[in-house]
């Protein structure tokens, strides 16, 4: 059994699969414990919990605090590294190429001697990969111009535009307008048609994916006899507009960190497509994950791959390419290779943009729906917790059991802050006030828990001023047609974003843990894309 293609407990039998599945009922478990044993303690615990919400409310300010300071270094970055020529900095590598031999004293182990010494930049090949399914051309033609427009050479590049079958003739029609306007500027251009229905897989972006890789192994890398070694795979969605450079600053990096091929590497997603058009909740949710993947890159031993991200040829090789029955494609692919190279992988930070689509519907009510589903499957993340702790028990012996369960750690914490904090304050926070009766309102401390919450809150708010501030400095150019008092609302919308994490936050992924705890599986849902 290949433990490292597990999609759920079902694809498992006997007592493996009860373990796995009590294994998928721990995250829900934990937050629901937490939650309502917070509000049973209220009543026979009232002082306790008290001070419990007081020590809560001092770690959630620190918190902030601490976040706030990455998110300003994570941003000094990118703004730095958008003003950098990539293209020079690659040329200037060229100095080193053919100084691999008499580098390795340097280094511990060979794999670690960067890859500068050996490769010229020019040696390598991008492969970008853009699964879609039923999005219009005003969507994807931008993503490819894009690509077009990029100052890597296009001879190196090649495009697999994968289409999805179900999405019918129209797809497919999309698919070769694509080709006949672009399939002359790249090396290639391939249509990979992912069939419907193949047994024993889910119908998500991973299939499609796991799809066109196999067509583009088959039709040109085996073909030509490409050398895997040299080959750079980018997996976009299919809204991700590139910042010009890059494919330079991908290549770049690739090139001068240690042990390169055990590694994936992240851009920054920020949603600015089409942030001008999308109603406030939908900005706020959107400009609050760009903060959080922001701060991710500076916290590299807590990051994993997300959304549109890139990787090496050989290591998506080594894996036996995507997972084809998982919603979360694009964490587990990491979380794949992590456990296949026994805890020998990373996600090295590009702290470099690509721009992608805010949830937008036909009306406000709509967009409410569809940001709330795409929540709840950004939530369904939480079934790469049970996955990690199943293939950690697995292979106990041959792993490095602190990295493992250091990883694991910080992933049952994030899903249970991302389903509680929010509750926590806004709600369990009071309850000692509204269970504890006449036992704890005669105390002095229940007049100066609100006091006392209110005051640090107050000062936790200097997130939300830092946040206001840094959302309308990275916005795009104002489109013509939009008045200038837009601006007043794209400050003033983050007044509402304590609704905001707890509307398109905490319930959506405290719903997601709750249906993986009773094995009610999610598909993956298609989020709709408009501009």
């Amino acid at each position: 059994m290949n433990y490292l293609k597990i999609g759920k407990a079902t694809d498992l039998s006997g007592g493996e699969r009860k373990l796995y599945r009590r294994l998928e009922m721990l995250p829900a478990f934990l937050s629901w414990v937490t939650l309502i044993g917070l509000v049973v303690l209220s009543y026979f615990f009232p002082v306790k919990v008290a001070f419990f919400v007081i020590a809560f409310d001092v770690y959630w300010l620190l918190l902030v605090v601490f976040l706030g300071i990455h998110l300003i270094v994570a941003y000094r970055k990118m703004q730095k590294n958008i003003k950098i020529n990539w293209e020079e900095k690659c040329i200037f590598l060229e100095s080193d190429v053919g100084k691999y031999e008499e580098q390795k004293e340097k280094y511990s182990e060979e794999k670690n001697i960067p890859l500068k010494y050996k490769y010229k930049w020019t040696d390598l090949y991008n492969i970008v990969v853009l699964p879609t399914y039923n999005e219009g051309m005003e969507i994807i033609r931008p993503s490819i111009d894009a690509i077009a427009k990029d100052t890597f050479p296009k001879e190196k590049m090649v495009i697999i535009y994968a289409v999805e079958a179900r999405g019918g003739e129209q797809a497919l029609k999309r698919a070769n307008q694509a080709k006949q306007k672009y399939g002359n500027m790249f090396m290639d251009f391939i249509i990979s048609v992912h069939p419907d229905g193949i047994e024993g897989e889910l119908k998500g972006k991973g299939a499609n994916q796991a799809w066109a890789a196999q067509v583009m192994r088959e039709e040109l890398i085996d073909k030509e006899q490409l050398n895997y070694k040299k080959i750079l795979i980018s997996v976009f969605d299919i809204d991700t507009i590139i910042e010009p450079g890059y494919f330079h600053n991908l290549v770049h990096t690739f090139l001068t960190v240690e042990n390169a091929y055990r590694a994936s590497y992240q851009p920054v997603p920020v949603y600015h497509n089409n942030i001008w058009q999308a109603p406030f909740f939908a900005r706020m949710a959107a400009s609050s994950n760009t903060f959080w993947q922001m701060m991710q890159q500076i916290r590299q031993e807590k990051l994993a791959t997300y959304s549109s991200h890139s990787m090496t040829w050989q290591a998506l090789v080594d894996i036996g390419f995507w997972s084809t029955k998982m919603v979360s494609e694009d964490s587990r692919i990491f979380w794949h290779c992590f456990c296949h190279y026994k805890g020998d992988y990373r996600v090295e930070p590009m702290n470099y943009p690509v721009s992608m689509d805010v949830c937008v519907g036909e009306s406000k009510l709509d967009t409410a729906r569809n940001l709330y589903k795409q929540q709840r499957r950004w939530g369904w993340g939480v079934e790469n917790v049970p996955y990690l702790i199943f293939n950690t028990i697995k292979d106990w012996k041959n792993i490095p059991k602190g990295k493992f369960i250091g990883r694991i750690m910080v992933q049952i914490y994030g899903f249970h802050s991302w389903g509680t904090n929010a509750l926590i304050i806004a709600v369990v926070g009071w309850m000692p006030l509204i269970l504890g009766g006449d036992r704890f309102n005669s105390t002095v401390l229940s007049g100066n828990l609100p006091v006392v919450t209110r005051a640090l809150m107050t000062m936790a708010m200097g997130g939300l001023v830092l946040s206001a501030i840094l959302s309308t400095m990275i916005l795009p150019k104002k489109p013509k047609g939009v008045k200038k008092r837009k601006y007043l609302s794209m400050v003033g919308q983050w007044i509402l974003l304590p609704f905001s994490i707890i509307i398109f936050g905490a319930i959506p992924g405290l719903e997601a843990q709750t249906r993986l705890m009773f094995g009610k599986y999610m598909g993956f849902w298609v989020t709709p894309k408009s501009r």
